[in-house]
């Protein structure tokens, strides 16, 4: 079994060779070459340093088209109308999937079209050249956002073309997203991806990288979130990287938000080496959007005030048309401005909400325990304690697709509409903890006048699209019952 080892230079210059094979772009890729590149760029375009100086939140959108002169033309309508301070490059499907060539038929079929044939930017075709073009023409910092079980080629091929900041990991590209790759076998590849970072921080070139922090963007209790990118951050800190932004995905009660996101930095930089510095990013809500755009502006800016209370490093925002799928470029720098609306009215003030220390008092002792059981079924070795607890059942994500997570665990609201677990399988957990879960189940349960089921996971699954935050029977509990 694999170990949270660092891997030697030579090892990594052996996989280099072999991954860059895949394709035929990745030919061009030559190290030194890139790191000359990045030192070239303007202090502007250095996605770690932007983003760690920032005094409040910076705002990112997710984008990706597949023709290069549509991703220009996408971007700069973001960063100029939509104010983004950071920029995204979401990579397709295909290329995700590592189908270079499928990839390469549906960039050429957009070129001869005009019409988006892929849900991406598929950089690896586009090869170096490409993704400096795009670096180029753009001032704010771009991000890689993607989805890739195997990103070895993909980032070799991004960091070499001047990007400087990579998301994903080994586990929260794996449990959410696919079924054909085993937990040990991402976790292997992602260290790849971690130490050619580290290798680049290692000659001045910091790339951050940000582990996706939604999961399965379904209820996910804040715990479980946490302890997969404290693991994540240290699998790339043992590898190298330096610049490490661990992500949040929002549940939608404000004090339960608030409290995991001050949890998620506490923990980063407690359990993280002091060497990292730890950011943070807030996602906003991830699940099912109400079909109108009006109520869709709500969700969105209860995650803008959300921000602007717990005031994250930065925030992924959405936008209005999130139930129709992708969004118009107009529709996606509207829910940029429409989120900085929010924070810039809300930051300056001091809003106190009573159960945010206690609510984070919870959230830090419950991820504790997830550690330490890591840690033990590892016997101090963080990957195989990953992959033994997830084997095991110790560890778990509530609606996960992948064949190496249980998928067992299942979560529901309390009365205040924040995520509690329901079923518990075998998830390691103190019992005291289960039973405040338990008691604050049994007082919703006693609210709407029904019995704890399963029906209340599915109600919950479905409430925000439908316009509320609690899954409640119709009637019951009312405006006024959640925070």
């Amino acid at each position: 079994m694999i170990r949270d080892e660092r891997i030697p230079s030579d090892e990594l210059r052996r996989i280099d060779d072999e991954i860059r094979s895949d394709w035929s772009t990745g030919e061009d890729v030559d190290f030194e070459e890139a790191i000359a590149y990045h030192e070239s760029l303007p202090a502007s375009k250095r996605f770690a340093d932007v983003l760690e100086s920032a005094d409040n939140p910076l705002l990112q959108p997710r984008a990706g088209v597949p023709r290069l002169d549509d991703q220009i033309e996408l971007l700069e309508y973001l960063q100029d109308d939509g104010k983004a301070d950071l920029l995204p490059t979401t990579i397709d499907s295909y290329t995700r999937d590592n189908e270079y060539g499928k990839a390469q038929e549906g960039l050429e079929k957009a070129r001869e079209t005009g019409e988006d044939t892929l849900n991406g930017f598929p950089a690896v075709n586009h090869g170096i050249e490409g993704c400096r073009e795009l670096i180029e023409a753009l001032d704010a910092p771009i991000e890689v956002r993607h989805g890739t079980p195997d990103a070895r080629l993909l980032a070799a091929i991004t960091f070499a073309g001047g990007f400087q900041s990579f998301e994903g990991g080994p586990i929260s590209y794996n449990i959410p997203y696919t079924k054909r790759h085993g937990l040990e076998e991402t976790i292997e590849k992602w260290q790849f991806v971690d130490r050619l970072a580290g290798a680049y921080t290692e000659r001045g070139v910091r790339i951050n990288r940000e582990p996706f922090g939604p999961l399965t963007g379904t209820l996910v209790p804040p715990s479980i979130a946490i302890a997969i990118m404290i693991v994540e951050g240290q699998l790339a800190a043992t590898q190298g990287v330096r610049s490490i932004t661990l992500g949040y995905g929002q549940v939608g009660n404000v004090v339960q938000d608030v409290a995991a996101l001050n949890a998620l930095q506490k923990l980063g930089d407690e359990y993280l080496p002091d060497e990292v510095c730890v950011t943070t990013v807030f996602h906003e809500w991830m699940g099912g959007f109400p079909p109108d755009e009006a109520r869709a502006n709500g969700v969105i800016s209860l995650g803008g005030m959300t921000a602007a209370i717990a005031q994250p490093d930065k925030v992924i925002t959405k936008s209005p048309q999130e139930f129709q799928g992708v969004p118009t470029k107009e529709a996606n720098a509207s829910g940029l401005r429409t989120t900085r609306q929010v924070i810039d009215m809300a930051i300056e003030q001091n809003i106190d909400i009573d159960g945010i220390a206690e609510e984070q008092e919870l959230i830090e002792r419950e991820t504790r325990c997830l550690m330490d059981t890591i840690f033990a079924h590892g016997d101090g070795d963080v990957v195989r304690g990953t992959i033994e607890a997830f084997d095991s059942g110790a560890l778990d994500v509530p609606f996960a697709p992948s064949d190496s997570a249980k998928g067992a665990v299942l979560p529901a609201r309390d009365d205040d509409g924040r995520v509690r677990i329901f079923e518990w399988a075998d998830l390691e957990m103190d019992d005291d903890i289960k039973e405040i879960h338990k008691a604050r189940l049994s007082q919703r349960a006693d609210t709407e006048g029904r019995e704890e089921s399963f029906r209340m996971v599915a109600d919950d699954v479905d409430a925000i699209s439908d316009g509320k935050l609690i899954g409640r029977p119709q009637g019951k509990g009312g405006v006024g019952s959640a925070d």
